[in-house]
């Protein structure tokens, strides 16, 4: 798989506008450099549609073509040196031609939304040069499913209890232990919603199907499905390519950086512990939901983000993972993209984040939830993850 230049913008000499069809005097110098470029090629190395595609747009074409001659001479690292010889010349121009018409496809399942990591949405300088270094593009769009879903870095962290104020950790969290996840992965930005379910599915499990005083009925396909069974995710998961993350992706993604019960929030940055601040990023029971018809799901991405951009982490439905539950894995995990257990108590699978019906206690990072994974409840749904 190619890999695309991520640090090609900042790069770049210049950048020139031109129609999909290059113009006569345009085509007359590409060809006659391409010529001068075929007859001197031994100095210049195989390139990579990825490469030659200076704009991003997915194909080689003028758009490139207009890049290429705009910066044509001496020019340090821009994108259109694509033999990095620290000039633009007949060499680049050749294998430009080479290519022409050839398109850049790193990730065939998905449309690219953004390259580059938001920084008004992926808020930690330290994430967004993770992302960068991936070379994979930031924030895609799932073909098969139409879920947005946004790059997570490899990295270190350690996981396992984080208490807050209100809330003591449990025998399930611990040990503490670091863990290394050395590949990036794609994770849904949101839970997945009443309507990806139904137009995959062709039927909507869930209870709340209607609308009301908190929930127009415009915005009922936007709650994330319910009632749904970790047995039933896999039909989902079956359609669509698309896979649950381990239990130790889903709380690397929680906590996006940061060491605490809560992860960051507007006025927090590095998280916070204080169980009363947990509603600014979850709809839970004891929070903004006081029971009765007002306990119900809402519209995902209500709440604030964390670091990543993700949201829901905690609170509105507990999200399935993949992993087998048992309470003492932690004592013999490994330390390097731990898969979970080869089985589980009662064969129970993992729940992390809590749900609507929960207090904040199951919203924190570290909490650990085990159930039969034929059960499906009304706060039950998930989230899913992909590899590049």
């Amino acid at each position: 798989m190619p890999v695309l230049r991520t640090d090609r913008r900042a790069r770049m000499c210049a950048s020139a506008s031109v129609s999909a069809r290059p113009s006569r005097s345009v085509l007359g110098l590409a060809a006659a450099a391409g010529l001068f470029a075929l007859a001197h090629a031994g100095a210049a190395h195989a390139q990579s549609a990825c490469d030659a595609d200076t704009n991003d747009d997915g194909t080689v074409d003028s758009a490139d073509l207009g890049t290429l001659l705009s910066a044509w001479g001496p020019c340090g690292k821009c994108a259109a040196d694509l033999n990095d010889d620290g000039e633009v010349d007949s060499a680049d121009l050749g294998a430009l031609l080479s290519l022409w018409g050839e398109t850049c496809s790193q990730l065939p399942w998905a449309t690219v939304l953004e390259t580059e990591p938001d920084a008004s949405v992926v808020t930690s300088a330290a994430l967004r040069k993770a992302i960068a270094a991936t070379g994979l593009p930031w924030r895609v769009r799932d073909n098969a499913s139409q879920i947005e879903m946004l790059l997570v870095p490899p990295g270190t962290f350690n996981m396992g209890c984080s208490a807050s104020s209100g809330t003591t950790c449990v025998f399930d969290e611990s040990p503490v232990h670091a863990v290394t996840l050395t590949n990036a992965f794609y994770l849904g930005r949101y839970e997945v919603t009443q309507g990806q379910w139904t137009a995959k599915m062709g039927s909507n499990p869930s209870l709340f199907v209607q609308g009301s005083d908190q929930v127009p009925f415009a915005l009922v396909p936007l709650r994330p499905v319910e009632q749904v069974s970790w047995n039933m995710a896999q039909g989902f998961l079956g359609a669509t390519g698309l896979r649950l993350p381990t239990e130790a992706e889903w709380e690397y993604a929680y906590r996006a950086g940061t060491t605490t019960a809560f992860h960051s929030m507007p006025g927090y940055p590095n998280g916070t512990d204080d169980y009363g601040l947990a509603e600014t990023i979850a709809w839970y029971y004891t929070g903004n939901c006081s029971g009765g018809a007002a306990c119900q799901t809402r519209p995902v991405g209500g709440k604030a983000a964390n670091a990543l951009g993700l949201h829901d982490m905690a609170g509105n439905v507990a999200e399935w993972v993949n992993d087998f539950y048992r309470s003492d894995y932690y004592a013999s995990s490994p330390s390097t993209n731990p898969p979970g257990p080869d089985s589980g108590s009662f064969g129970y699978r993992v729940q992390r984040g809590g749900g609507i019906d929960y207090f904040s206690g199951p919203l924190r990072s570290s909490a650990r939830l085990g159930n039969s994974p034929d059960n499906a409840y009304w706060a039950y749904g998930f989230r899913v993850a992909r590899n590049p």
